[in-house]
């Protein structure tokens, strides 16, 4: 017994020591890694920066360090990086060209023409820009086109296709559950809740989302015409007949690719074809020359413009676990902070959001016209800025949106379940008192009563938001209606219509930003300030992790199974797109 306990005593003394072992050179690794991120990178000369397009394109890229230590492969893509890259590329002269890398690009259409309009921008400079690819697909390959030489694998596909919309339908799905979701919205076009009420698309959903996809495909095909010296007309006709499938041969007859070549040789054939140097040309990633370009932007003493991002879905939540969501209270917050900040000068409101609770939005609209009232503020859209994305953007002094930018979609819906059928179904029985009769329960269907008062709830919603909208732009009330019932609209479609003032990208709206101003010289700040490693690990925020893991196991599964989790915290009353938006690109 007595040589038992000691060798236990032993072994566990010996576990506490090697664990405090391992978690001293975790922490020393990790403290590396935070310096080796502070350390300001060289270039060499001769240099050309590779950009990989594999990966969900998000405006901001999170930091993937856990992820990358713990060995998942899912990849993210911070449009703001990459821009940030490419600037800086295209001003050094140790950077001779940009060679792209596409593979499976996950990205709305505003923000892969944000990054090919910063792209042909770069081609100003008389620097090259090549692509190479196994495969293309449609969205990479619109990017791609915008470069000199567009490279192939000889066994390798291409897709242009044309574009499409899905919708999944629920309802009966949830009718052999016994649940019955009890609908109440206001919009002849708001088509967040149809998946739970029909089986199919209404008609005015339908006009619409044809609509949004042949302005969508417009702005693809204009731009792959102009940078590929092939009509538009014969765009069409190789997307009706599928490009998928053809072999690579015939993509090159179609002059759609220049050469087709294996991976292998394609540093040696891009040096034979613009290398006038002694010396090979040497490859810098994209974070070397963001990080460069930021410490030129960001370093200085001069007058600030802040930069404010407000990505995702809004809610209500006052905590900042999930990341790809926007939480109304925090947002009040920080603009608030921004408003009485004396540094900053102007404040850039990037929204990239399909909207969600209308409380929320009302909260961030408020917080944009305190702000507004101290400084200038200029709204950039990205990918979506629909629903309450458009809520809290309307205030602005003014919109800026890329004309793929899917916007407008005023409109006000809530939805509540009914279980009772559900409860029935698995043998439950559900039993209450109340003290008044409009005390509501999920395991029964509302009363007439409380059901009329939801639906006088929804329509004060609109028309506050309705009202809200006319004030920001200018207009009346009856104008905003016309082009509001929830419809969608591209940037291109918001801006003729009076809903945005001009279209560009981040660098367009930073350029009004000054100029109201009265700026000539300025600083860029960028809010909210990423959360460093170490909070992340002393705050026990793993999500971000196991999300990553989620997304690559699921691929475009993973929005509708996200929102099945969450949907027990969603507002009852929302202003937003589809929970989930399917565009097939």
């Amino acid at each position: 017994m007595k040589d038992f306990l000691k060798y236990t005593l032993a072994t566990v003394v010996g576990l506490l020591v090697g664990g405090f072992i391992l978690t001293i050179l975790g922490l020393v690794t990790l403290a590396g890694l935070s310096m080796s991120m502070t350390t300001v990178p060289s270039v060499n000369d001769n240099a050309v920066l590779r950009i990989s397009l594999n990966g969900e394109m998000t405006d901001r890229a999170t930091d993937n360090t856990l992820q990358s230590l713990l060995g998942s492969e899912y990849s993210n893509i911070g449009l703001q990086q990459v821009l940030d890259a490419v600037a800086y590329a295209k001003a050094s002269s140790r950077v001779k060209g940009i060679h792209l890398e596409a593979g499976a690009l996950s990205a709305t259409p505003a923000a892969l023409q944000e990054l090919r309009d910063a792209l042909s921008d770069f081609k100003t400079s008389g620097k090259f820009i090549t692509a190479y690819a196994d495969g293309y697909t449609q969205g990479a390959y619109y990017v791609c086109s915008v470069a000199d030489r567009v490279m192939l694998n000889p066994q390798g596909t291409m897709a242009w296709d044309g574009m499409s919309s899905e919708t999944m339908f629920y309802k009966e799905l949830l009718e052999k559950l016994g649940v019955r979701m009890q609908i109440f919205k206001v919009g002849t076009y708001k088509s967040a809740v149809e998946p739970y009420m029909s089986t199919r698309m209404s008609e005015a959903n339908r006009e619409q989302t044809e609509a949004y996809l042949h302005s969508l495909w417009s702005v693809f095909a204009q731009g792959v015409s102009a940078s590929r010296g092939i009509a538009v007309d014969t765009l069409d006709a190789y997307a009706s007949r599928g490009l998928s499938f053809r072999p690579a041969e015939e993509l090159l007859a179609c002059k759609m690719v220049d050469t087709l070549i294996y991976q292998n040789d394609v540093d040696a054939y891009i040096n034979k074809m613009y290398n006038t140097g002694d010396k090979d040309f040497q490859t810098v990633e994209t974070e070397v020359l963001a990080q460069l370009e930021a410490e030129d932007l960001l370093a200085s003493t001069k007058p600030v413009i802040a930069v404010y991002y407000a990505e995702g879905g809004i809610d209500d939540a006052s905590s900042s676990q999930d990341e790809n969501a926007i939480h109304a209270p925090l947002v009040c917050d920080d603009l608030r902070a921004l408003a009485e900040d004396d540094d900053v000068k102007a404040v850039v409101l990037r929204v990239n959001s399909p909207g969600g609770s209308a409380f929320g939005s009302e909260q961030i609209w408020h917080e944009v016209m305190n702000l507004k009232a101290k400084k200038p503020v200029i709204v950039s859209m990205g990918g979506y800025a629909a629903s309450g994305g458009y809520y809290i953007s309307c205030a602005a002094d003014s919109i800026v949106a890329e004309p793929t930018t899917l916007t407008g979609s005023i409109g006000i819906f809530g939805m509540l379940p009914d279980l009772e059928g559900l409860a029935g179904k698995v043998g439950l029985q559900v039993d209450e008192v109340h003290t008044h009769r409009a005390a509501a329960s999920l395991f029964r269907p509302l009363g007439d009563e409380n059901a009329a008062g939801m639906q006088a709830n929804i329509e004060r919603g609109y028309a506050l938001f309705v009202k809200r909208c006319a004030e920001g732009r200018g207009l009346t009330e009856d104008s905003i209606r016309s082009v509001a019932e929830g419809r969608v609209w591209t940037g291109i479609m918001a801006r003729q219509l009076g809903l945005v003032d001009e279209l560009g990208g981040l660098d367009t709206a930073v350029r009004l930003a000054a100029e109201k101003a009265g700026l000539d010289t300025y600083a860029l700040a960028r809010y909210p300030e990423p959360e460093d490693l170490w909070m992340k690990l002393l705050s026990g925020q793993w999500n971000g992790l196991v999300h990553s893991e989620l997304r690559e196991f699921l691929g475009a599964d993973y929005e509708s199974l996200r929102f099945l989790k969450q949907i027990h915290r969603q507002a009852p009353v929302q202003a937003r797109l589809p929970y989930v938006l399917r565009l097939n690109l």
